[in-house]
């Protein structure tokens, strides 16, 4: 028997186990709701593997971004390249970058219902309510953009008692952050304004610039939410954000270190304007209608100094200086119109219904310009426009009285043009089909089994670029077929709750982000790509156990396992065929053990993940690492103060990597990676009245 079969026995046996262990005495652990799917029900009534993360675990473990609390989500993994993580992996499945070519995410990403799919730099953690992560392919819930699954950010809501909240950090690294909340009630209708600033030197140090801010952080937001109820039976939810990203990218160095001499830092910015308008009508007798609206508009520039360095540090061999930036414009406009059976099985009803439309309109502008010794190498313009609807429905019913059956489906047809100032042209027409077909069983009131196979798909696209070769211009629309067996349980006392999912999934057509260089002597010539595998297959368990054994302490455990192979895949003279898929660890766990006596609190995590390839085209890997983080403080009715240090060993370890030629005269292939952040500690104190 291999050591992944005896990890699946072993860790499935721990967490089945956990539901039948005897009750122990102390505070419940609360029922848990999604919200993200298409029928807001609770965790245990959910034929999917989902995590998610409520603001109590939010505040207790994260600190200012959705970046340090994505070890608490199974099988969710990121590559990084920017200053925020824009770009998801979820079992194995994601995009790595999007540097040349359109977007075409296999992670969708939502804030309050609006679409940032692989443009999520604001997913700040301030006044979020909750994040909720469905794994596995969502070809009935959101169809061509959720591939491997979907991420959903939820803010809270407005109150309808006034409220006054505010928080300052401070922290090494010159760190200092505000978050400002006020609301209550106006009128009939409530609202809410949240203001947040955060500034941090970034974790690097320019050498050659003498400064510590070139990778820096400078990231301001306000988001201002309504909630009226302009008729008896209509309820309108609104959300407007703006947020600016004003962040450096001086991250890659020639040995790897923190210590940068880059003579043209880059950056990484984004300006974020965005409207979402949520209306519930519960008028009907049998069904309410839900609509979900959004706009929004990302304008942004991504730019790094090409060779790292500067003619001092290239001596004889200067002048080398490359330098490459983009400045890319987003527009979206989406529209989910939905009708929902009134009853649901959840609450005893013999059979639920639902029936929506989807439309999804996004606009992406690109200029790309490259420059070698002060001279312009590269200056295209491109213009990409996509148009999705789709149309879906969802079925369920109760067999018996402990079973119920779920079959769900989603048809898409998805439009896309593209062309660019080197009279390139492309308009991809496709139709694509994906659903579900569900089980459940209800053992007992708080424990329940499922078994759900689904299919998921993501559209075919193409590569842009000036040295994108003329064989991978295009690639082709990938289908994935998964069979996943879940189990919840929790015990009576309301102390112990556990979750363990196990699933295989089978990729046609796997699109594999992978690049070469094309040039040996310019590294911008290294060109990233889209590329189509025969198949894949990955396969794995995940699963969750909160544990509080006493009143005052909680074990918090979220691991996964994970096996993933190319199936028939060569590329140029490699031959892939059965090996891992990149930035597809092994194992990841994240062990949090919190303990509260009255206003007191301290948790620490412990956050493990294996080694993994960074890429197709090479066979560099990252080491594998645990990472040590603690939260402690005060926590009262109006105060809270707390120290926190993130990466509390200062753990070396590399987020992103490498290979190809980019030191004269020879340009030898070597690796290079950019470095996880170091130790980096510091201080909050909040005051809040209600």
């Amino acid at each position: 028997m291999s050591l992944f079969s005896r990890a699946v026995g072993a860790i499935s046996l721990c967490l089945f186990h956990a539901a039948s262990v005897a009750e122990s005495p102390g505070d419940s652990l609360e029922e848990v709701v999604v919200t993200a799917d298409l029928r807001e029900r609770l965790l245990h009534d959910l034929p999917a593997s989902v995590t998610v993360l409520d603001s109590r675990v939010i505040g207790v473990a994260g600190v200012q971004h959705f970046q340090e609390v994505l070890a608490l989500v199974p099988n969710l993994n990121w590559s990084s390249g920017t200053s925020r993580p824009r770009f998801f992996q979820l079992r194995g499945i994601g995009e790595l970058e999007q540097w040349q070519g359109a977007p075409n995410p296999s992670v969708g990403f939502l804030i309050d219902g609006i679409d940032f799919s692989g443009v999520g730099m604001p997913a700040a953690l301030a006044d979020v309510d909750r994040i909720e992560v469905l794994r596995g392919p969502q070809g009935t819930v959101y169809g061509a953009n959720a591939l491997a699954g979907l991420i959903a950010v939820t803010t809270r809501a407005p109150e309808s008692e006034p409220e006054f909240a505010a928080n300052v950090t401070l922290g090494d690294y010159n760190t200092r952050g505000a978050t400002g909340v006020v609301g209550g009630p106006l009128g009939s209708t409530a609202w809410r304004l949240v203001l947040n600033d955060y500034r941090s030197d970034g974790f690097r140090r320019n050498a050659y610039l003498q400064r510590d801010d070139t990778n820096g952080y400078d990231e301001s937001s306000a988001r201002l939410k309504f909630r009226a109820q302009p008729r008896e039976h209509l309820r309108a939810d609104v959300t407007a954000m703006w947020a600016d990203l004003d962040n450096g990218y001086d991250a890659f160095s020639i040995d790897n270190s923190r210590t940068t001499l880059s003579d043209k830092p880059g950056e990484d910015t984004q300006l974020v304007r965005a409207l979402a308008v949520k209306l519930d009508f519960d008028g009907a007798d049998s069904f309410d209608v839900i609509s979900r609206s959004s706009v929004g508009s990302s304008d942004g520039a991504y730019s790094f100094d090409g060779d790292w360095g500067n003619d001092v540090s290239w001596g004889a061999n200067a002048p080398y200086d490359f330098f490459q930036r983009f400045d890319r414009e987003r527009r979206t406009m989406s529209q989910d119109l939905r009708l929902v059976s009134r009853a649901a099985v959840g609450d005893g009803a013999r059979s639920a219904w639902l029936a929506g439309v989807y439309a999804l309109r996004t606009d992406e502008d690109v200029r790309q310009r490259d420059t070698f010794n002060g001279d312009t190498t590269v200056d295209m313009t491109s213009e990409y426009s996509a148009t999705n609807v789709a149309g879906y429905g969802q079925f369920e019913w109760r067999l018996g009285g402990a079973d119920v059956l779920s079959i769900g489906a989603r048809v898409e047809k998805r439009r896309a043009d593209y062309s660019d100032s080197n009279a390139t042209a492309f308009s991809p027409d496709e139709t694509m089909a994906g659903g579900s077909v569900s089980l459940r069983h209800e053992f007992a009131a708080r424990r329940s089994g499922y078994v759900t196979l689904s299919r998921g798909y993501k559209a075919g696209g193409f590569n842009i670029g000036s040295f994108v070769p003329a064989n991978k211009r295009t690639f082709d629309a990938e289908s994935l077929a998964s069979l996943e067996a879940g189990f919840r349980a929790a015990n009576d006392a309301g102390t112990l709750d556990s979750d363990v999912a196990i699933f295989y999934m089978r990729r046609q057509r796997q699109q594999v982000p992978t690049g070469e260089q094309i040039d040996p002597a310019n590294p911008l010539s290294f060109v990233l790509y889209t590329d189509n595998a025969a198949r894949g297959e990955n396969f794995g368990l995940e699963g969750t156990l909160r544990w509080r054994p006493l009143a005052p302490l909680l074990f918090d455990l979220r691991a996964a396992l994970l096996e993933t192979r190319y199936l028939g895949y060569a590329f140029g003279e490699r031959d892939l065929d059965g090996r891992e898929q990149a930035h597809a660890p092994q194992y990841q766990f994240d062990l949090g053990v919190e303990y509260r006596v009255n206003t007191w609190f301290a948790r620490v995590d412990f956050a493990g993940l294996d080694d993994f390839y960074f890429d197709a085209s090479h066979d560099e890997r990252a080491s594998s690492r645990v990472l040590t983080h603690l939260k402690a403080g005060y926590s009262g009715k109006h105060w809270r103060a707390e120290v926190w240090v993130r990466n509390l060993f200062d753990r070396y370890y590399a987020q992103r990597g490498f290979r190809f030629g980019n030191e004269p005269p020879d340009f030898t292939p070597a690796r290079y990676v950019q470095a996880g952040d170091p130790r980096h500690a510091g201080v909050t104190v909040a005051y809040t009245f209600r």
